[in-house]
């Protein structure tokens, strides 16, 4: 790594270490590409310990993207923050969190590289054993996360904090463009929203994703989980608030902030 990349990720490892948020202007021109914020992501999990040093492909991932045309992006989540709905995080950190409503996928079956480089949109779903609902707590390192670019938020495992999965149902075609979530935080208004996945499809990025985390010549193994990207953007929330998501059809899943 560069050294200014090597600064950042020491950077990114104290905060976590000391409860701590960073400011970002400092570290504006530490990044050039999304290359050079993968491996500063791999050099926090490496220092942090979260997957061991046997050169696995983590087993949870986050993935997605704002549309079909933008650059998708990936994190690899720490396990400690995994957790089964329902499910809460008393003992964990946040900074300012807030809550996106998923749906999760998991592998049925090993994808070695080749495999993964010759998936398109129409034939990986084939691949994806089981479903179910998820939530991801987003929290960032960064002060002012609004303000903070694109490269020092995918760094940062792209701002995730802890992620909660319902219960796996069989993964089965499912009409997304009227699909309804229906998402509560606390006291405020349940958030509905009907068909709002932003790749209409969340398998659609299974064959970016799939090539992304098999780059280094690693199989990903049946049992991998990828949730796919937020149906209501992100909702606010605060600590001790219980949350609730629920997808018609599919399930829901709780957690106490």
């Amino acid at each position: 790594m560069t050294t200014s990349m090597t600064a950042l990720a020491d950077a990114l490892i104290a905060a976590r270490r000391n409860n701590r948020t960073l400011d970002a202007a400092p570290w504006t021109d530490a990044l050039q590409d999304a290359t050079q914020a993968y491996e500063v992501q791999d050099a926090v999990a490496a220092a942090l310990g979260w997957f061991g040093d046997d050169g696995a492909v983590p087993r949870h991932w986050k993935s997605g993207g704002g549309s079909r045309s933008a650059t998708l992006t990936h994190a690899p989540l720490p396990p400690a923050g995994v957790r089964q709905g329902p499910a809460e995080f008393s003992d964990l950190a946040f900074h300012t969190p807030g809550i996106e409503a998923e749906i999760a996928l998991r592998l049925g079956q090993d994808v070695t590289p080749a495999q993964a480089a010759k998936l398109d949109h129409g034939n990986a779903a084939s691949l994806i054993d089981a479903m179910a609902v998820s939530v991801e707590i987003v929290d960032s390192r960064w002060q002012d996360l609004a303000a903070t670019p694109a490269l020092l938020r995918l760094a940062d495992s792209q701002v995730h904090g802890a992620l909660v999965l319902g219960e796996w149902q069989p993964y089965a075609a499912v009409d997304w463009a009227s699909q309804r979530c229906e998402t509560k935080v606390g006291n405020a208004k349940t958030v509905v929203r009907e068909g709002t996945h932003p790749l209409a499809d969340p398998a659609w990025l299974l064959p970016i994703w799939l090539r992304h985390i098999t780059r280094h010549g690693q199989t990903a193994p049946a049992g991998t989980v990828v949730t796919t990207g937020s149906w209501v953007g992100i909702v606010p929330c605060r600590r001790g608030d219980q949350v609730t998501v629920e997808f018609a059809g599919i399930g829901a899943v709780r957690l106490r902030v």
